[in-house]
């Protein structure tokens, strides 16, 4: 089973922003219980170029159902506002 989510920014804080990390917005999903049953799930994006980067979803993020996802390496900012895939 697959799901679709928006790729929301980077994790960030006052002064940092990492590029391997993801804030994810899946439809459906609105509370911090309902995102954290996805922890562990693999996350693949396709690149115009037919590339896939794959990733892990690491945990929900706030209490509005937004997920956290970690990748090996950093990410480039074309991904922001792009639709990503969640596997199991």
């Amino acid at each position: 089973m697959t799901m679709k989510a928006r790729v929301l920014n980077f994790r960030q804080g006052r002064h940092t922003q990492r590029t391997n990390q993801l804030l994810l917005s899946v439809e459906g999903i609105a509370t911090r219980i309902e995102a954290a049953k996805l922890t562990g799930r693999r996350v693949v994006w396709k690149t115009k170029s037919g590339k896939t980067i794959a990733g892990k979803v690491a945990g929900p993020h706030g209490n509005s159902g937004a997920l956290r996802a970690r990748f090996s390496k950093g990410i480039s900012g074309e991904i922001l506002g792009k639709d990503i895939e969640i596997s199991e």
